[in-house]
């Protein structure tokens, strides 16, 4: 194993925000902080603090930047462009601070310290831009759309039943009455609170029947970039254009995770010991990339209800005594290990 302290002379610690970054160069090999400067967050502030990097240090470097994919992206690219090898750090935790206290130094020494013992094979890579960074701003949106349009359809439901617009609401709307209501007009017979819940409800149906076609233009966008980037793994059982667009938006790249067991990690498809006295069994982990879980899980589901190969493997296991959980467990293990395989093929 090597770590970081062995392979680096310097590690740079880097605390992230809105206006300011705070840079804290650690010695590799003594622990012993060389400098510590803030600069603005411009195009000409980071390149003066990549100057200023480049004079302080004398050997290998590596970048440890907090918020890769947030307020350290613009910072992650410039590092990249001019060849400083760079991860992602994790900010320090509460209890690490008892005693210290917390400023823009103490976060960003902490960032580079956190950094020296770690494995160089378990360092965070970021994630590349360009389609894989589309892939994920539209999944953000998928998400955030499918958010504000449930939100809506509640809000729709509740106002039908509180205020009598002659609508039968035994029964939730549904995308048809979606569609009549966001046709509806104002009506001369209506009360004052009839006629501000009808407003009111015509501007939900209209919320909604957008949303339901932003959602529909997105998964579009999602099956033509999956495609692009993994020919042919949409036409896989259970795997669509969400699921391999997450799927590939956490790979990334060949090179970011090091093996199928720290991709099933990364996934929270990798086996926990749950094992007690007489008991040996594994768990599922409920830690890791929760969106990548997801997929798995979804194409898991799909998979043990219409692939029969799958049904098949079900049938033997729970025959042998798993419950549905932990032929499900291992299912996921399965996929992540098999999907890596791929991607890894695909990239190499």
């Amino acid at each position: 194993m090597t770590i970081a302290a062995e392979k680096y002379a310097y590690v740079i610690g880097v605390d992230t925000h809105a206006r300011t970054h705070t840079y804290a160069i650690i010695n590799g090999t003594t622990g012993a902080a060389i400098g510590c400067e803030a600069f603005p967050v411009t195009t000409a502030g980071t390149k003066r603090a990549i100057a200023w990097i480049r004079r302080t240090t004398n050997g290998p470097i590596l970048a440890a930047v907090e918020g890769t994919s947030s307020y350290g992206a613009s910072l992650t690219r410039a590092l990249m462009v001019g060849d400083i090898p760079t991860v992602e750090a994790k900010p320090p935790r509460k209890a690490a601070r008892t005693g210290a206290g917390k400023t823009d130094a103490i976060d960003a020494a902490a960032a580079a310290a956190g950094i020296l013992g770690t494995d160089v094979e378990r360092l965070i890579h970021p994630r590349t831009d360009g389609a894989r960074a589309a892939l994920s701003v539209l999944l953000a949106s998928r998400r955030r759309t499918e958010e504000q349009c449930t939100a809506n359809r509640n809000a729709l439901n509740a106002l039908v039943r509180q205020i009598d617009l002659g609508l039968d609401t035994r029964r939730a709307v549904t995308d048809k009455r979606v569609a009549e209501i966001s046709a509806w007009r104002a009506r001369a017979t209506d009360s004052v609170e009839q006629q501000v819940a009808r407003e009111e409800a015509i501007d939900l149906a209209r919320g909604i029947t957008a949303a339901a076609a932003r959602v529909r233009l997105i998964k579009t966008h999602l099956a033509e970039l999956g495609e692009q980037l993994a020919p042919g793994l949409q036409a896989q059982p259970g795997l669509g254009p969400v699921t391999v667009g997450i799927i590939l938006a956490a790979y990334s790249h060949h090179g970011r995770i090091r093996n199928e067991a720290a991709f099933a990690s990364l996934a929270g498809a990798s086996p926990l010991q749950a094992s007690s006295g007489n008991t040996t069994r594994h768990r599922l982990n409920r830690h890791g990339d929760r969106q990548l879980n997801m997929a798995l899980d979804v194409v898991i589901k799909a998979r043990m209800r219409f692939d029969e190969a799958t049904q098949k493997y079900v049938k033997r296991r729970t025959a042998e005594g798993l419950s549905y959980r932990e032929i499900k467990r291992v299912l996921k293990r399965y996929l992540a290990r098999d999907l890596f395989r791929q991607l890894e093929q695909l990239y190499s």
